[in-house]
């Protein structure tokens, strides 16, 4: 599923894209970043968007319709999303919002009510995602990262903060850690957006950048881990966490003209 000029697609295996849910359109904003359920009580279908403007909050888009707004009232810039798929969050939709230098975690039941579970974590946005059971001290965290800092943090169901580890990749505003995703079983392909960023030192390609399974499986990648991307140049770290601590090794990097943005995906590779 891909977000572009305000609209969803569909990216085949091929490198083919067609249209999806004709009728939504985003009102706009800068990064308006997506997940898509995989069942409940959310729909099978269903993709969920952040609404930057013109009503601040989280449509639900299936392929027929626009679902109603659910109105997200903390102050600041609406920046990640994802499903709690392990279930320590109670299976809600989960979204960040950052003002201030910190961030606020809300957690969205399938009813539409809205549960704070953090206030002042550290500042973090991007394609956040709730750590799987293997995952060890973290199991069933959600876990994003700081492009200021370079570190990944873990956030857990009470609130708490905590790292995760130092990415060791380059730092900073559109340069540092950005985008991720834990790696499924299976040979899939890693897939991210490389958005065009005019006047940026990274502009961007407007195309989805690709690691090859073979190449993730030679790397040492294995599922379970965890993905980080930079959003500078797309380089890409794997950390595996397990009871003893948790291991970071460098995979790949991208073009270094590469503005990686959102979430990372995994597709079956061709």
């Amino acid at each position: 599923m891909l977000e572009a000029a305000g609209r969803l697609w569909l990216l085949g295996v091929t490198g083919q894209i067609r249209r999806f849910a004709p009728a939504y359109t985003s009102p706009g904003g800068t990064e308006p970043y997506i997940t898509q359920a995989s069942g409940g009580c959310f729909g099978n279908q269903t993709v969920y968007a952040l609404r930057l403007r013109a009503g601040r909050g989280v449509v639900a888009i299936t392929p027929r319709a626009v679902g109603r707004l659910i109105r997200i009232r903390a102050r600041g810039l609406l920046d990640g999303i994802a499903f709690d798929q392990t279930g320590e969050f109670g299976h809600r939709l989960l979204v960040t919002i950052t003002a201030a230098g910190k961030t606020t975690v809300e957690a969205i039941d399938c009813h539409g009510g809205v549960t704070t579970v953090a206030r002042n974590a550290p500042r973090v946005e991007g394609g956040i995602a709730v750590a799987p059971g293997t995952f060890g001290r973290f199991a069933g965290d959600l876990i994003a990262s700081s492009e200021q800092l370079g570190k990944v943090f873990a956030i857990t169901p009470h609130g708490k903060s905590l790292v995760v580890a130092d990415s060791g990749l380059p730092r900073g505003q559109d340069i540092g850690v950005e985008s991720e995703a834990f790696v499924p079983s299976g040979k899939r392909d890693a897939l991210v957006a490389d958005r065009v960023s005019l006047g940026n030192p990274h502009p961007g390609d407007n195309v989805v950048l690709r690691i090859q399974a073979a190449a993730l499986n030679a790397a040492g990648v294995r599922p379970g881990d965890l993905l980080v991307a930079g959003e500078g140049g797309a380089l890409t770290d794997a950390i595996s966490c397990s009871p003893p601590g948790c291991k970071v090794k460098y995979v790949a990097g991208g073009p270094s003209r590469a503005h990686v943005e959102g979430h990372i995906a995994f597709a079956a590779s061709p």
